[in-house]
C-alpha cells in the first residue's frame, strides 16, 4: 500500500506529469533520489503509468461510449478481445458480469451499428448494444484524472509546479497535424510519458532543441496531453462505478463541471442518448459510495435521474492494459 509520501508524489505528477525529480522531491518534502526511487517502485509494481496521449480529433476521430449487454459466461473473453484493440479504451466489465463498457475512437460519420458489430462474435453472446457519442468532457483543462487519493498540495506548491511540464491551462486553438516523423516521439511517450529528452533524441534522431520545440508545440496546441493511469485498489479504493445521469439541458454545463470537480470523480462528460452525462466514480467501498451519492451528488443541482453500473473488473485504462493486478503497456500494433 502507498503511504503519504507516495500520495504527495502522485499529486505532484497530477499537476506536472513531466516535472523533474528534483522538483517533485522539493514539493513532496523528500530528496530527489527518494522521489525517483518511490516513483520507479510504483511504476515497476504496476500501480501507475504516466502516458502521452494524442487527441483523437487530430485523426478526425470522435470518442463513443459503448454498453454491451451479454451473457455473463461470455463477457470475459469478449472484453479481453476488445481490450487488445488500439481503437478501444477504458474497457471494463460491470453489472455483475453481464455488461461491458468501453470507449471507441471512430470518425463521426461512421454508422454506429458498424463500429462494433463487425468486431463482435456472430453468436448469442451479445444480447443488446448501445453506442452514444461523448460530446464534451467536463473539468478544467490541465488536470489529469482521479485525485481522490489525497496528498493535497498547497497553493504555493502548485505555483511552483506551474510551467514545469504541466498541461496547457487554456483551451487549445488549433490541433497540429502529425507527420510520420512524429511517430517515434509519440510511441516513446505512449510507452512512458516521462521519457527523458536524451532518450527522445535517440529514438527520433533529432537534436535536443528540436525535440523540446516539437513537444512544446504539440502540448500547447492540445494535440498531446499526459494522463496518469492508476490502479486505485493499490491505494485502498476498491469500488469503481459508472453513473448515467439525466440532466436538464439548461443545467448541463454547470452540473457537468460541478460533478467533474468532485474528488471521487475520475471522468465526466456530456453524452448523447437517454442519459446525457456519464461519470466514473472511485470510492473506498460501498458505504463510501453511498455517502457520495447521498451528499456530494445529491446536493448537485440539475440531476433528474441516475443509474449505476458497478464495475467488477477493469481491463484497460487510457493507454494501459490491466494484467494480474498491474498496469502494463498495450502490445504494439502489428
Amino acid at each position: 500500500m502507498a503511504d503519504d509520501v507516495d500520495m504527495r508524489i502522485l499529486r505532484t505528477l497530477h499537476h506536472a506529469p513531466r516535472a523533474p525529480f528534483r522538483l517533485i522531491g522539493e514539493v513532496s518534502g523528500v530528496s530527489e533520489q527518494t522521489a525517483a526511487r518511490r516513483y520507479q517502485a510504483l511504476r515497476r509494481a504496476g500501480v501507475l503509468r504516466v502516458v502521452g496521449l494524442v487527441d483523437p480529433a487530430v485523426h478526425g476521430e470522435a470518442q463513443w461510449v459503448a454498453r454491451i449487454r451479454c451473457r455473463p459466461d461470455r463477457a470475459g473473453p469478449l472484453a479481453d478481445s476488445l481490450a487488445r484493440r488500439p481503437d478501444i479504451a477504458y474497457v471494463g466489465i460491470a453489472s455483475g458480469g453481464s455488461e461491458i463498457i468501453c470507449v471507441i475512437r471512430s470518425p463521426l460519420h461512421t454508422p454506429r451499428e458498424n463500429m462494433l458489430l463487425q468486431q463482435l462474435p456472430r453468436s448469442g453472446a451479445v444480447l443488446d448494444l448501445t453506442i452514444d457519442l461523448l460530446i464534451h468532457p467536463f473539468g478544467d483543462l490541465g488536470t489529469s484524472g482521479w485525485t481522490g487519493y489525497g496528498g493535497h498540495l498547497t497553493a504555493e506548491q502548485e505555483q511552483r509546479l506551474a510551467g514545469a511540464g504541466s498541461p496547457p491551462s487554456a483551451p487549445p486553438s488549433t490541433l497540429l497535424p502529425l507527420t510520420a516523423e512524429d511517430r517515434p516521439l509519440l510511441d516513446a511517450l505512449t510507452e512512458d510519458g516521462r521519457t527523458s529528452y536524451t532518450r527522445l533524441t535517440e529514438v527520433t534522431g533529432w537534436s535536443k532543441g528540436r525535440v523540446a520545440r516539437r513537444l512544446e508545440s504539440l502540448e500547447s496546441s492540445g494535440t498531446l496531453s499526459y494522463d496518469i493511469d492508476l490502479l486505485p485498489e493499490h491505494l485502498g479504493y476498491h469500488l469503481n462505478a459508472t453513473l448515467w445521469l439525466r440532466v436538464a439541458p439548461a443545467r448541463l454545463e454547470s452540473t457537468g463541471h460541478a460533478i467533474a470537480a468532485h474528488h471521487e470523480v475520475a471522468f465526466a462528460a456530456a453524452t448523447s442518448g437517454d442519459h446525457n452525462v456519464m461519470a466514473i466514480v472511485i470510492c473506498r467501498d460501498a458505504e463510501d459510495f453511498y455517502r457520495y451519492l447521498t451528499t456530494r451528488l445529491a446536493t448537485t443541482p440539475g440531476i433528474d435521474t441516475y443509474g449505476v453500473s458497478i464495475r467488477v473488473r477493469r481491463l484497460k485504462q487510457a493507454a494501459s492494459l490491466i494484467s494480474h493486478g498491474r498496469l502494463v503497456p498495450p502490445a504494439p500494433v502489428r
